[in-house]
Parts: structure tokens; C-alpha cells; sequence
């Protein structure tokens, strides 16, 4: 379908001479339990005004049966993405009737039946431009107007969808439901939810206003909902935004539905937020586990007013939500919820994110050139939320918090309902802090990379930090030293506005000196020899977290960039992860130290080093307190690690058979089970019976996903042969099994059963582009890439395809950069 790939050009030259009044879709799901019917039935109302004889709509859809323009039947053209339509008049009515398809990939509307009880369960996800593969309309954000939603549904099922219900009829074993119609919204945020959802209900008030709030997920995973921690986080979101943006939550009530087989974290459908399973925690979950998804909730609620009340005008501009609501989303949560330390995580997990975005050959300003859906798909990136996050909260710092947030007041009070870009919205901020943020937006937002800063001896109680590349910063310099206790503490911190190059201050000698302390801006830092060394054998001694984990970044961007060697980080992570306190930086320092056994270490090196990092996390379980978050996580790095060294193939065997020991307190819940037999079957020490008497155990469809990528760990040729032609043919795999198949096939170590299909990679990956949607052949690009000592294969296929769609070529560009990386990790000595 050559014109599905929708350019800015031409959209933008749509919105010139077509203005959306309002739309009226009809959805018929009455057949959606039915595993042989593929379809549904959707017919579209648009009403519109038009300056031109001619435009289109856009849908993706097995056929258009009918179209009715201005009351007359008109020929059908439809070349299966677009609708041509002609003979506009300056006001028109067109009706489309048509057939589409039910997802399975996670785009559209998405059809997923639990194995539990063989309910069927739907939900829509559309971002950027999949609303088109549901209901006609103009996919693009710039044309808002208000939405009617009409349902047909099995009865007894829960209907949801942005507004709340204005009709219900039932007829028989059938329902329709008839929503109010939205105020204007862009196509991309709208949402329909059905199924027999399991659904809690509850409020927020303040002043006159009350919200009806809602949490819903699958019936079978109604045990494990903690609606009223979920209500908690709402409430406390709410009420922060009602206080700093000044503009009423316009959307009526407040529904959060937790969907199966997720491609996202979460999307901010106004009034119908859906987000991943995954925040519904079958079994233990630590205290980590519960901050992301407080803060998941709160980035969402944000985006109801940066996002869905001020919408921008093409995806240039998606840091205009984006960026805002991932800084809203670590601010309110340590401002307004019990996660205090959410700034910890951020400058760790998420900044950690956009420091590897920014350094690909592929990077982008925050302010992209996006020209066209495709390019936009792809930047949902670690630029556009956490640089920009970062970003953001170097802002605040550079114009003053009440400045900040006085231009986001005006900002949605001049443009509710309407579309803005990048100068909107600094026209607004220049205002409030009297700062002319040209300059400071040309510096931040319209240029990539990221900036380098390291201390230098400037003699005679001075100081030097050198930046490259140079841009403005605000950040404080801390002085650490050790106190009578023999804590590492901040004796002075000295504030710094950075310019140029190199930018002298007045410092004085201290055991740790920690630039970007309390990690106002986005930068990497580095430490100086001194400051090294002090936290080699004293970071535990670091009482700040913020602190801590700035320190931790540093190194792990320093064995990123090759100028630290992995087998030193190494060693700093089993000396001092398992006494850390802060639960985010556990969790990094856990995810991080097997990447880089298996990245950055030389391969005579890993075999070592997997059994070292394995004997660690082993000991950590039996020796952390019985029960802790420290206990499980260690727990999931002894999976982790036992995937690639099969010393303890017999104790975790034991374990789960329950003939050996089991660690005090360890909650060993299914997902932590399937974890640990993944393990077993990437070593050879599980076989496909074992993995059936498991999903007799855990039935569901996390089970059966589970199930299938421990099969395709198995470390045989004939089980990676079938992995690989599932891949690439079996196109019934919905994206969740694509995924674990995927995951299965590249497990363990073991490198030369996978090298192999190396050319058959690089034979297939155009052919995938072209016949699987972006989102599936995205998963299966950068999911199979050869990781093998050499750039040779990358290049050729680059040279050889220099004509390819720009995305995928993207795709092979950032892939084959990691891969540099890596190499140029294992040769530092």
C-alpha cells in the first residue's frame, strides 16, 4: 500500500482546506467471540468543510462496501489506505461502510481471548495513526473534532470508550451503547474498550468539580488488582494538577483499564487511559515495580492536559507532550505520592535511556524533523520523553518554578482544544520569566547530542569544567567528604552557570567532587581520578541516593563509552548493589551488570565473569532479608544469570520441584517460576515436558507466553530452526508471542547456534518491511539482529540498500551502532 505512509506535506496541505465538524462512528462487536470471524462492521459519519473539489480519508481495511457523499451514493476508490473522495462542496456529510480487521499486533482494535476462562477481550490503541484501521476518518492531528461513539456488543459486556454513556438498548443476548460526544479530540486519542472487564469504581472532588474514576482489567486477573492503591496514586495526581495548571480536568470522568498484550507502558485515550498488564502484579513486586507505575499514571494524567487539551500540530512537536509529561510524571510523584525518591529513579532509568538515544548516528533534536508517519512511529524515543524530560527540568531551574508553571496556565487557557508548536508555547513561557528563550531553545531543543563535562585543576583553589559539546547549563558542583561516622556527605555545593567550553569556579580539594549534583541538567559526567577512586572502595558510603545514583551513572556511561572497563564496573556493582537501600538503583545495577558481561566484555572474559556475577546474586539471596524487595530482585538476577551459566542448574531445579531449599521468605510466585525454567531450558537442563507440567501449573496467558519463549530457548539447532521460520511465517503469532519467540530464540549462550541465520537476516529483513506493519516488523528487526564480532554484514546491507524505506534503515543504522559500541567496549584493556 504505497500511500498508507501519510508525509507531513500532505497533511498539512489537508488541514488547509478541510475543517472537521464532528464524526459518528458505528462499531458492530457482536461477533467478536467468534475466533473464525476476523472482521466487524464500522461505519463512519464525518461532517466537514471544505476550499477544495477534492481530498481523502484514510482506513486500512479488508474492503469499502459503500461510500455516501452529501446524500449520494458515489463510486467506491479505495486503494486500501486511502478513500478518494470528489466533488466537495463547502459543506459536506460523507458516510463509509466498511469491513476491518480485529488486531492482533497491538494496532487498532486489538482482539486478545484469555486462557483462563476463554473470554474474549478488546481494547484500541491508535498512536500515531492506527485509528484508521478501525473507523474512515482524517488521520492526522491537527484536524480535532468531536467524536460519537455507537457499540454493538455482546451483552453483559463492560463498553467503554472516552465519554461516558448517554444510551444503552439491549436486545437480546446484544447491547448497544450510544457514548456522549467527546469535545474536540485529535483521532489518535480516542478509544473503545469491550469486554467482560472486572471494573472498580470510585471519585475525586474538588471545588465544584467531581470525577468519576474507574479501574478496570480482565476478570481473571480481578484477584490481583489493587484498585485502591491505583485510586490512591489517581487522587494525589489530580489534585496536583488542579492546583499548578489552574484549568478544571475537562474530560469528564477518569477510566484506567489494564489491557492484555500491550504494546506500550500506557496511552492518555482522554477519559479512557489504557495501560500494560504488566502493572497488574500476579505476585510479589517490589517497591520499584510499584514507583513506576505510580509514575506511568501520573505521566498519563499530565498528558490530558499536554497532549489531549493542547494537542501539536505534527509529530515535530511530539516532545510537546511527551517531554512534559515524563518530567510531570517524576515530579508529582516525588512531590505527591509516598515515592519520594522518584528523581532517583529518573536520572537513572530513564535519562540512562536518552543518553544511549542521543550518542546513535541516528539521533535527533528533541524538536524533530518528522516527515512522515513513519519517521514518527520511531521517535517515541529516549529523546523525545526523557531528553526532553531532562530538559525540561533544566528549564524550570533556568526561568524559576512559578514561571514555569504560570506559562503552562496561560499556554492551555490560550490554546484548549486547539494545536500549537514549539513557539506557542515559548511565546507563553517568554512572557511569564521575562527571558527571551530563543537562544536557550535553539541550544536545547533544536540540536542533538549530548554534552560531556569533566573537572579540571585550574590551580590556586580553582576549578575547570570542560563541556563538549558547549551549551548553557545551571547545575551545582558538590563537594564530598567523609564525616565522623565515615559517611561521604555534601560539605559545600557550589552553583555554576555553565556557557562555554571551559568555565572556571572557585572549588577546593574534597575525596568525591560531583558535578550535576542533584542532577538538575542533562549531561554526562565524568569523574575525576581522585573522585574515582573515593567511590571504588567508599560509594556505599554515600548517604544521598540522588547522589548515589549520579554516581552510578557516571560509570556506567564511562564502560558505555569505553573509557572504563566492563570488568571494573563489574566489581563495583558486586561490592556495593547488594547493601543498596534505593530500589530503583538496585534494579539498574541488576540490569545493567549482565549487559555488560554479555556486551562489553571480551568473549574469553564472559565465561568467568557469568559465574562470578551468578555466585554473587546467588549469595545475595540467601544472605538479603527474608522477604525484602532486595531478596526478590536479587532473585530475578539469579534467573538472569543462570540463563548463561548452568553451575546452579541443579539447586534452582531443586527449587522449583521443591526438593532443595528454598531462600527464607522468597516469594516464588509463576512469574518468578518461569523465569528461572527459562533458565534451565536455555542451559539444557529443561525439557519441553517440564515446561507443559509448569503451564498445568500457570494456565494463563502469561503462562502460555512464558511457555513459549522457554521452548525456544531450548539450545538445540532443530528447536532454533522452528523459532526462526515461526518468526518470520507463522503471521497468526500475535506481537506478545512474536515477542517470546523472538526472546526464545536469542537466550542463553549461545552464539553459534543462532550465527547461522545471520545472511538469512539480512536476506529477509526488506521483504518483512514491506508485508508486516511497522509495529511487528520493528519487533523483528531489531529483535534478531546478528550481535557478532564483526560491522561487515551491517555495511553491506546498508550499501546494497541504500533505496529503503527510511525507518528500516534507521532501524539497521542503530543496531549496527550498539553493535560498534560493544566491540569497541571488548577491546578496551
Amino acid at each position: 500500500m504505497p500511500s498508507a505512509n501519510l508525509t507531513r506535506a500532505e497533511t498539512a496541505e489537508r488541514s488547509r482546506a478541510v475543517s472537521v465538524r464532528s464524526y459518528h462512528v458505528d462499531l458492530d462487536l457482536r461477533g467478536a467471540p467468534d475466533a473464525g470471524n476476523p472482521c466487524f462492521a464500522t461505519t463512519t459519519t464525518v461532517e466537514f468543510t471544505a476550499t477544495t473539489d477534492a481530498t481523502w480519508l484514510d482506513f486500512l481495511g479488508p474492503r469499502v462496501e459503500s461510500v455516501a457523499l452529501n446524500d449520494a451514493a458515489v463510486p467506491v476508490r479505495y486503494d486500501g489506505a486511502r478513500i478518494g473522495l470528489s466533488g466537495l462542496r463547502a459543506h459536506n456529510v460523507v458516510t463509509v461502510v466498511a469491513t476491518a480487521d480485529y488486531s492482533r499486533s497491538g494496532e487498532g482494535l486489538h482482539r486478545y481471548v484469555d486462557p483462563a476462562d476463554g473470554q474474549t477481550y478488546l481494547y484500541t490503541q491508535y498512536e500515531p495513526a492506527d485509528a484508521r484501521r478501525v473507523f474512515a476518518c482524517f488521520e492526522q492531528p491537527d484536524m480535532k473534532a468531536p467524536f460519537t461513539f455507537v457499540v454493538s456488543a455482546p451483552a453483559g459486556w463492560q463498553v467503554l470508550s472516552n465519554r461516558h454513556v448517554a444510551e444503552r438498548e439491549s436486545l437480546g443476548d446484544a447491547q448497544t451503547v450510544k457514548f456522549a460526544p467527546t469535545l474536540p479530540i485529535s483521532t489518535y486519542i480516542t478509544a473503545v474498550v469491550a469486554g467482560p472487564y472486572h471494573r472498580a469504581e470510585s471519585s475525586w472532588s474538588r471545588d465544584e468539580l467531581t470525577v468519576p474514576l474507574a479501574v478496570s482489567c480482565r476478570a481473571s486477573l480481578a484477584q490481583y488488582l489493587d484498585a485502591d492503591a491505583v485510586f490512591a496514586v489517581t487522587r494525589q495526581g489530580m489534585d496536583f494538577y488542579a492546583e499548578h495548571f489552574g484549568y478544571p480536568y475537562p474530560f469528564g470522568k477518569y477510566d484506567q483499564v489494564f489491557v492484555p498484550e500491550y504494546n506500550l507502558g500506557a496511552m492518555e485515550n482522554p477519559g479512557c487511559v489504557t495501560f500494560t498488564e504488566a502493572y497488574v502484579f500476579r505476585g510479589a513486586a517490589t517497591a520499584a515495580q510499584y514507583q513506576a507505575r505510580a509514575n506511568t499514571i501520573l505521566h498519563e494524567m499530565a498528558h490530558m492536559w499536554f497532549g489531549d487539551l493542547v494537542t501539536m500540530t505534527w509529530w515535530d512537536d511530539l516532545w510537546l507532550k511527551e517531554s512534559f509529561a515524563d518530567y510531570m510524571g517524576a515530579l508529582v510523584s516525588a512531590e505527591a505520592t509516598e515515592f519520594t525518591d522518584a528523581w532517583v529513579a529518573f536520572a537513572n532509568r530513564r535519562k540512562a535511556w536518552a543518553y544511549l538515544q542521543d550518542q546513535l548516528p541516528t539521533t535527533h533534536p528533541i524538536v524533530a524533523d518528522i516527515v512522515d508517519l513513519e519517521a514518527a512511529k520511531l521517535n517515541f524515543d529516549g529523546i523525545t520523553y526523557a531528553k526532553g524530560a531532562s530538559v525540561l527540568k533544566q528549564l524550570v531551574a533556568f526561568v524559576g518554578r512559578d514561571a514555569f508553571f504560570e506559562g503552562a496556565r496561560r499556554y492551555f487557557r490560550r490554546h484548549a482544544f486547539g494545536n500549537t508548536t514549539l513557539a506557542d508555547l515559548l511565546t507563553e513561557l517568554s512572557a511569564t520569566s521575562g527571558r527571551d528563550l530563543s537562544e536557550w531553545a535553539r541550544a536545547w531543543l533544536q540540536t542533538s547530542g549530548v554534552s560531556t563535562l569533566t573537572l579540571e585543576d585550574a590551580g590556586e583553589g580553582w576549578s575547570a569544567i570542560v563541556q563538549r559539546p558547549a551549551r548553557p547549563h545551571r547545575l551545582a558542583v558538590g563537594h564530598y567528604d567523609f564525616d565522623e561516622h565515615g559517611d561521604l556527605v555534601c560539605r559545600r555545593r557550589v552553583e555554576v552557570d555553565l556557557e562555554a567550553e571551559r568555565t572556571v569556579f572557585e572549588s577546593a580539594p574534597a575525596p568525591l567532587i560531583l558535578l550535576d549534583d542533584a542532577d538538575l541538567t542533562y549531561a554526562k559526567v565524568r569523574l575525576d581520578p581522585r573522585s574515582l577512586e573515593t567511590v571504588e572502595h567508599s560509594l556505599d558510603r554515600v548517604v544521598d541516593p540522588l547522589a548515589r545514583g549520579s554516581i552510578w551513572s557516571a560509570l556506567w556511561n564511562a564502560t558505555r563509552d569505553g573509557e572504563l572497563t566492563a570488568a571494573r564496573y563489574l566489581a563495583a556493582v558486586r561490592r556495593f548493589a547488594v547493601a543498596e537501600p534505593n530500589p530503583a538503583l538496585l534494579t539498574a545495577l541488576l540490569t545493567n551488570a549482565p549487559y555488560a558481561i554479555e556486551h562489553y566484555l571480551p568473549p574469553a572474559s564472559r565465561p568467568g565473569q557469568r559465574r562470578r556475577w551468578l555466585e554473587a546474586a546467588w549469595t545475595a539471596v540467601f544472605t538479603t532479608a527474608p522477604g525484602s524487595d532486595e531478596q526478590l530482585a536479587w532473585a530475578r538476577a539469579v534467573a538472569v544469570a543462570a540463563a548463561v551459566d548452568d553451575t546452579r542448574a541443579a539447586e534452582v531445579r531443586a527449587i522449583l520441584d521443591g526438593t532443595g531449599k528454598t531462600p527464607d521468605g522468597l516469594r516464588l510466585d509463576p512469574d518468578l517460576r518461569w523465569q528461572l525454567w527459562t533458565a534451565l531450558a536455555a542451559t539444557g537442563h529443561a525439557e519441553s515436558a517440564d515446561l507443559d507440567g509448569e503451564l498445568a501449573r500457570d494456565d494463563t496467558g502469561s503462562g502460555r507466553t512464558a511457555r513459549l519463549r522457554a521452548l525456544a530457548a531450548r539450545p538445540l539447532p532443530a528447536v532454533k530452526d522452528q523459532a526462526w521460520t515461526a518468526i518470520f511465517t507463522d503471521t497468526a503469532l500475535s506481537n506478545e508471542h512474536l515477542d517470546a519467540t523472538i526472546a526464545g530464540f536469542r537466550a542463553g549462550a549461545h552464539r553459534e547456534l543462532i550465527a547461522p541465520f545471520d545472511d538469512d537476516y539480512f536476506a529477509a529483513i526488506r521483504t518483512v518491511w514491506s508485508e508486516r506493519s511497522i509495529e511487528m516488523a520493528r519487533r523483528i528487526v531489531v529483535g534478531l539482529f546478528p550481535a557478532g564480532n564483526t560491522l561487515e554484514p551491517s555495511d553491506r546491507w546498508l550499501e546494497a540498500h541504500a533505496d529503503a524505506p527510511a525507518a528500516l534503515r534507521r532501524l539497521v543504522v542503530e543496531q549496527r551502532d550498539h553493535l560498534a559500541r560493544d566491540l569497541r567496549a571488548q577491546a578496551l584493556r
